[in-house]
C-alpha cells in the first residue's frame, strides 16, 4: 500500500519570500513534477554568490516517505567527474603529477598502449581506453548489483586488453574508464584511498560535511535519497547496478547545501587559482589540432552523435544560447543530476533527481531561462 504523507510534510522548504515572482515561476516549473509521496528532485539556483531558490519536491524513498530537502544526499553519477578532475589538478599543483605524464609512469605494468596515454588524455576523454562496461559484458565473470565491480577490477580488465579503441589524442569518446583510472591515479600518487583524498583536500576544506565517495562497508550515506524508475506508471526502487561501486567516474553522494559551497569555491577559486583552473576550462583539441566531436555511433553515453563537443577537465564547455557555461550531467540507475554554471550571468542551477523519468538537464535550462528572462 502506498504511504501518504501527513499534510505538514507535503510543504517543502523554500528559500525566498513567498511573494517573490521569480520563486513563484521556478516553483511552477518543478511543483507539478512530484506532488505527494512520489520520488522527486531537489533544485538549487544561485546568482552572484547567493542562493535565490532552494527547494525539495517528493520523497527520498517509498518506504519511509521522507520529504526531500536541502540536506538530502543524492548519488551524483557523472557529476562526480569534476571532483575527480579537481583532485588530479591538486596533485599537479603539489608537483606530484604532470598532465603529460604517461599512464605507464603511474602503473608500470599497464600494457604497451598505455605508454602513449597521458593524464591529460584521461581528463579530456581523448585516451582511447576501452569501455570497461563493454569489457565486463564480454568476459566470463558476471557482476551484479549485489556483487559489484570495483575500481581495482576495472583496472585489471583494462590491463588485460591489448589495444585501445583508438590511438590516444586522435579522437574523442566519453570515457567512464578514464575517470575510474584517474581515481586510481590519485590514490596511487597521493598514497591514500581516493575517497580519503577527496575528504582531506576538497570536502573538509570547503566544509562539505555530508559529501563523500561511498564505499560499502567503509562509510555510510546519511539522509540519502534512493533511486527509482517508472514502470507502467508505477515507481519502483532501482538504486544500484553492477557498476555502482566505482568511484572516480560517478561514486560521490552530495546535497544542495554542500553543493552550494562547491559552487562558491569555484567562483572564488578557493582550491586552485584562476590560472590553474584555466586548464580545466580550456576545450580539448586532438593531437593534430582539430576540434573534438562526439562519436558518430549512437550509444547511451553519446549525447549528440557526430556533432562538435567542447570538454575540458571534468566539465563540458559548450555554450547555451551563445552564452558561455560550464556544465555536467549525471545518469545512473535511479538518478539523474546536473550542474549548469552560466559565467556571464554568475548563475548556477543544480538539479538532483532520484527518478529516471525526469530530464534534469532540460529542467535546469528551463530554470535558467526563467531566471534570466526575469531580468
Amino acid at each position: 500500500m502506498t504511504k501518504r504523507l501527513p499534510l505538514l510534510l507535503l510543504v517543502p522548504v523554500l528559500v525566498l519570500a513567498a511573494d517573490d515572482p521569480v520563486a513563484a515561476r521556478l516553483d511552477a516549473v518543478f511543483a507539478p513534477l512530484a506532488q505527494g509521496s512520489v520520488p522527486g528532485l531537489a533544485v538549487l539556483v544561485r546568482q552572484d554568490g547567493r542562493t535565490l531558490f532552494q527547494r525539495g519536491y517528493g520523497v527520498t524513498d517509498l518506504r519511509s516517505a521522507t520529504p526531500i530537502e536541502a540536506a538530502t544526499n543524492f548519488r551524483l553519477a557523472s557529476f562526480t567527474k569534476q571532483f575527480t578532475a579537481m583532485s588530479v589538478m591538486l596533485l599537479v599543483k603539489d608537483g606530484k603529477l604532470r598532465y603529460d605524464d604517461p599512464l605507464t609512469k603511474v602503473f608500470p605494468d599497464f600494457p604497451a598502449y598505455g605508454k602513449t596515454i597521458t593524464i591529460r588524455h584521461l581528463l579530456t576523454h581523448t585516451s582511447g581506453l576501452p569501455d570497461y562496461e563493454d569489457v565486463m559484458e564480454a568476459g566470463a565473470q558476471r557482476w551484479t548489483p549485489q556483487d559489484q565491480i570495483r575500481d581495482e577490477e576495472v583496472l585489471k580488465l583494462l590491463k588485460a586488453q591489448t589495444k585501445p579503441r583508438f590511438a590516444a589524442g586522435t579522437s574523442w569518446s566519453y570515457s567512464n574508464s578514464g575517470y575510474v583510472v584517474l581515481g586510481l591515479v590519485v590514490a596511487k600518487v597521493s598514497g591514500m584511498p581516493f575517497g580519503e583524498f577527496l575528504q582531506q583536500r576538497i570536502f573538509k576544506p570547503l566544509h562539505m560535511d555530508q559529501t563523500l565517495a561511498y564505499v560499502a562497508g567503509r562509510n555510510n550515506v546519511v539522509h540519502r535519497a534512493y533511486g527509482h524508475a517508472k514502470q507502467k506508471d508505477v515507481f519502483v526502487e532501482r538504486d544500484q547496478s553492477s557498476t555502482s561501486a566505482t568511484l572516480g567516474d560517478g561514486g560521490i553522494y552530495s546535497n544542495l547545501s554542500d553543493l552550494a559551497k562547491w559552487d562558491d569555491a569555484l567562483s572564488r577559486n578557493t582550491l586552485l587559482g584562476a590560472s590553474a583552473m584555466k586548464e580545466a576550462l580550456t576545450p580539448a583539441k586532438l593531437s593534430d589540432g582539430s576540434p573534438t566531436r562526439w562519436p558518430a555511433q549512437k550509444n547511451e553515453d553519446n549525447l549528440n552523435p557526430g556533432k562538435p563537443v567542447s570538454y575540458g577537465f571534468g566539465w563540458f564547455l559548450d555554450p547555451y544560447k551563445d552564452q558561455p557555461r560550464t556544465w555536467h550531467t549525471g545518469s545512473t540507475t535511479g538518478f539523474r543530476t546536473v550542474i549548469q554554471r552560466f559565467h556571464q550571468h554568475k548563475l548556477t542551477v543544480i538539479v538532483l533527481c532520484n527518478r529516471t523519468d525526469l530530464d534534469a538537464a532540460q529542467l535546469s535550462l528551463q530554470a535558467a531561462d526563467t531566471v534570466l528572462g526575469a531580468h
